[in-house]
Parts: structure tokens; C-alpha cells; sequence
């Protein structure tokens, strides 16, 4: 079982909950604004928590000015 830190745990249940009414794609301006972090600290951590997350699938989506995450509970 991984340990996640509060940080990590904030984000993941943003996006579980998020995901669960419907939302699924987000840039991590969007979830740092949600749950009170800086954009770099989502975007640093979501690589590694797509990796990590058991319950929640993180993909990379697409490239534009930002990086769009595609979120779908497993």
C-alpha cells in the first residue's frame, strides 16, 4: 500500500469526487484552485499519482498551454 502525504491525498480525493459527478478531464490550475494548492505542486505530483492510484485513472490528455489530465474512477 502506498503512503500518501496530505497533499497527494487532497488531490486524489478532489478527482474521486470530481469524477464521480461526471467531471473528467481537468488542468491542474483547476484542482490546485479547488483544494488550495499552487499549480506546480498538483502538476509535479499527478505523474507519479497516475501511477500510484489504485481507484482513480489518471492519463495525460493533451497539450496546449497546459497539461489536461483525463480522470475516470477504476
Amino acid at each position: 500500500m502506498t503512503d500518501y502525504s496530505d497533499e497527494d491525498k487532497r488531490i486524489l480525493s478532489y478527482l474521486r469526487e470530481s469524477a464521480a459527478r461526471g467531471e473528467q478531464y481537468f488542468r491542474s490550475k483547476t484542482v490546485a484552485d479547488a483544494i488550495g494548492l499552487s499549480a506546480k505542486q498538483v502538476g509535479a505530483r499527478l505523474p507519479r499519482l497516475a501511477e500510484e492510484s489504485e481507484d482513480v485513472d489518471i492519463e495525460k490528455w493533451g497539450r496546449a498551454r497546459s497539461t489536461t489530465w483525463k480522470v475516470t474512477l477504476s
